[in-house]
C-alpha cells in the first residue's frame, strides 16, 4: 500500500507515517521513483505503534520496546488488552460520575462528597508498569555502556556529583518532598539520570517506586540518612506529576 492508502485506512496524516519514517521507527520501502510502499509487516507495526502511544508511551520508548530482540507481538497485544480493559472501566467510572453529577446538578439526586471523586483514581495502571519493566531493561544497559566508557577523571566527577545530590536530599528528606528545595534537588537527580538515558516522567516515578520496594536500593540510600528513599520516592512523583 502506498503512504496516502495507509494514512486513510489508518485514519492518520501521511505527515505522521512521513515523521515515523523520518526518525525510525516504521521504515517501509521505498521504491526508484521515491513511493513509500508498506507491506503486511509494516501494517503490524503500524498497529503495534499506535496501540503503544494510545495507552501513553512515547515515540522513543515504542521505539526501543519494537528494537527490542525479546519483543514478541503476541504478548504485547495481551498486554496492550489488559492495559485498555483497566482504561476502559476507569473510564467508565468517571462517566458514571459525571451522569450522577448532572443530575444533582438538575435537583434530582443528592450526592456525598465521596461520590463526586469516585473513579477519579489516578494510581498507574499496574498493566502498564509490567510493560515497562518488560522492556525497559534497555535504559539500565545504554547506562551502564556510557559509563564503562567514561575516562577515571570523568567517573570521579560523576560521582563526586551524585554524592553531592544525594547529601543535599538528605538534609531535606524531613520536610516535604513538595517543597520548592525538594523539588529543585529532585530536578537536579532527573537532570542527572538523563544524562545516561531518556527517563520519561513516568519511568522517573517508576525508579522512585523501586527506591522503596527493593531492599538493596533502599539499603544504599538510605546510608545518606534513614528514610531518604521513602522521601525521594515521594519527592520524584510529586516531580512527574
Amino acid at each position: 500500500m502506498k503512504v496516502k492508502e495507509v494514512a486513510d485506512l489508518v485514519g492518520i496524516s501521511v505527515r505522521t507515517l512521513h515523521h515515523y519514517d523520518e526518525i525510525g521507527l516504521l521504515r517501509p520501502e521505498t521504491t526508484e521513483a521515491g513511493y513509500r510502499m508498506y507491506s503486511e509487516r509494516d501494517l503490524e507495526t503500524l498497529q503495534q505503534i499506535l496501540f503503544f502511544k494510545e495507552l501513553g508511551f512515547s515515540l522513543k520508548e515504542i521505539q526501543k520496546i519494537l528494537e527490542d530482540p525479546a519483543f514478541d507481538r503476541k504478548e504485547a497485544l495481551e498486554l496492550q488488552r489488559k492495559m485498555l480493559v483497566e482504561k476502559r472501566s476507569h473510564v467508565d467510572h468517571m462517566i458514571t460520575t459525571i451522569d450522577k453529577t448532572i443530575k444533582q446538578m438538575l435537583g434530582e439526586i443528592e450526592m456525598t462528597n465521596k461520590e463526586k471523586f469516585e473513579g477519579m483514581n489516578f494510581d498507574h495502571n499496574p498493566y502498564e508498569e509490567e510493560a515497562r519493566r518488560r522492556w525497559g531493561d534497555e535504559k539500565v544497559d545504554e547506562s551502564n555502556n556510557k559509563i564503562k566508557g567514561m575516562s577515571k577523571e570523568d567517573k570521579k566527577k560523576l560521582s563526586e556529583e551524585w554524592d553531592g545530590i544525594y547529601t543535599r536530599l538528605a538534609k531535606l528528606r524531613h520536610g516535604s518532598p513538595d517543597s520548592a528545595e525538594a523539588q529543585e534537588a529532585i530536578h537536579e537527580w532527573y537532570e542527572f539520570l538523563n544524562h545516561f538515558g531518556q527517563y520519561s516522567y513516568e519511568a522517573f516515578r517508576g525508579l522512585g517506586q523501586m527506591y522503596v520496594d527493593d531492599e538493596r536500593f533502599t539499603k544504599n540510600i538510605d546510608n545518606y540518612g534513614e528514610g531518604l528513599a521513602i522521601f525521594m520516592r515521594d519527592a520524584m512523583a510529586v516531580y512527574a506529576d
